[in-house]
């Protein structure tokens, strides 16, 4: 393949080739994880995703590299800190999370979900519904940010949230970017 035919395929058009290596993030299309609604967590029809060893930066350099990012591709009012010992979901937003530090092993989608460990590099793509929960984790640091820069609540499946949460879920818009990967991939195409 000619090299002017090979750049647009991976988004390096604009760059040339030498920048596209040298940039802080990899150009992937994430893992999907899907998730059925369990009674008390209702997840999603959407996939959770993961991108696996996208960017470089860590520590400090990596929460600014995971600010910056997210935001310009529209997903703000981060923070950082880690994720709550307990099972939770969104309902008011999607979430993304970019591990900068550490290591963690997190319970996705509820009780009946799937076991997942995740490291620096890792980025997950949450659909509001679905359930994460940090079963362990070793100096785990993590920037969360939200589509539009939403704001987020906390559920825990308890007694009396729905049917007002899967209300809150089913009004929200689906992104118009991934926070990842921007307008090209990602939840825009396997959010259907």
């Amino acid at each position: 393949m000619k090299r002017r035919a090979f750049l647009p395929l991976i988004g390096a058009a604009p760059w040339g080739l030498a920048a596209a290596v040298r940039h802080p993030f990899r150009l992937m299309q994430p893992k999907q994880l899907h998730f059925k609604d369990d009674g008390t967590i209702p997840n999603s029809a959407y996939p959770l995703l993961v991108y696996r060893q996208a960017f470089t930066a860590r520590d400090a350099a990596g929460a600014a590299w995971l600010e910056q990012h997210f935001a310009a591709n529209n997903w703000t009012n981060s923070w950082r800190n880690g994720v709550y010992a307990f099972h939770h979901y969104h309902s008011t937003s999607h979430e993304v999370l970019g591990v900068y530090a550490g290591t963690a092993l997190l319970h996705l989608g509820g009780e009946k979900g799937q076991k997942v460990t995740v490291q620096a590099g890792d980025i997950l793509v949450i659909p509001a519904g679905v359930g994460h929960k940090n079963l362990s984790s070793i100096n785990l640091g993590i920037v969360g940010a939200y589509p539009g820069g939403r704001s987020w609540d906390v559920n825990r499946g308890l007694p009396g949230e729905r049917p007002q949460t899967d209300k809150n879920i089913a009004a929200l818009p689906r992104p118009s970017t991934d926070p990842y990967l921007g307008k090209t991939g990602g939840l825009l195409t396997s959010w259907q």
